[in-house]
């Protein structure tokens, strides 16, 4: 998984200009669309040529590879919500990872649940439904993982933070994946966790650093963390940090771009403290790079 979001990493830096800029925008105009469009038919005629079924596609319907994902809930009041939340989301990620990055995370989960579904029907000869739900909710679980502290109204009352409101959707998929296995459904069981896996391929260090952090204690963990490394910086400073590259001495080099102040003196450079060790991050990566474990 490390070795995928390095070469993400470096796919987006070699192609800035990959990536579609306010992608949930679009898949909210889409969904709305099709709310309104639905609402009005009261055959159900037009749902029934969005949703995905493996044997329409391969008779040639391949606009159900895409369709799909913008089905939206038929419940009027929890549409403009929904929406909402999915925009917001979104928009949150987009501007943390940048518009490539979250282009991929979100494409890879798109072509995961679909790669499940036609394996599903290849070894079993039945369709596997699926829909946006488990694919917007690997959106909510890497929102928690990131803003963990972050505070939502339940039932526009109740204040709570992100984090709780994650554990207990985690808990729900868990019981479903038990009570499918229970039933000898193995195939449907494993859908949640195909459908989220780009989750943890992007963000699974990050959720096992939390973790631990949680368990020891997140204030002293991280207050350990950013006065190691800035001694580490500090001690690098005084020594002059005499290393070199293309026969250049440089004091800061970046991560993931590689770049240094020596070819680039231009940019600023800055160390996580999220990240296990000693870590340089230049400005664009500050806060879209996959953080370090040791």
């Amino acid at each position: 998984m490390n070795a995928i979001r390095k070469w993400v990493d470096k796919f987006c830096y070699k192609h800035p200009r990959f990536g579609v800029p306010n992608l949930m925008r679009y898949f909210i105009i889409v969904s709305a669309l099709v709310f309104i469009v639905g609402m009005m038919d009261r055959t159900y005629t037009f749902y029934s040529y969005l949703y995905f079924e493996p044997h329409l596609i391969l008779r040639g319907q391949v606009w159900r590879l895409i369709t799909w994902i913008f089905i939206p809930t038929n419940d009027i009041p929890w549409i403009i919500i929904e929406l909402y939340f999915y925009y917001f989301l979104g928009s949150t990620l987009e501007n943390v990872l940048g518009s490539g990055r979250f282009t991929v995370y979100y494409l890879m989960g798109v072509i995961l649940n679909i790669a499940y579904a036609m394996i599903f029907m290849l070894v079993s000869g039945t369709t596997a439904l699926i829909t946006s739900m488990y694919l917007n909710l690997s959106l909510f679980f890497a929102y928690a993982v990131m803003f963990p502290e972050n505070r939502v109204l339940l039932f526009f009352i109740i204040p709570i933070k992100v984090k709780w409101i994650a554990i207990i959707d985690a808990a729900f998929m868990v019981l479903n994946i038990i009570l499918n296995i229970a039933a000898g459904n193995w195939i449907i069981a494993f859908l949640p966790l195909v459908a989220i896996l780009n989750f943890f391929i992007f963000f699974g260090d990050h959720l096992s650093s939390s973790v631990r952090r949680s368990s020891l204690g997140a204030f002293n963990s991280n207050t350990i963390k950013f006065k190691s490394a800035a001694r580490k910086y500090k001690r690098q400073q005084e020594q002059g940090a005499g290393r070199t590259v293309s026969g250049k001495v440089y004091r800061h080099k970046c991560a993931v771009c590689g770049r240094t102040d020596a070819d680039n003196p231009e940019l600023e450079f800055r160390y996580c403290s999220r990240c296990e060790g000693y870590h340089c991050f230049c400005m664009d990566h500050i806060n879209s790079h996959v953080h370090f474990t040791e």
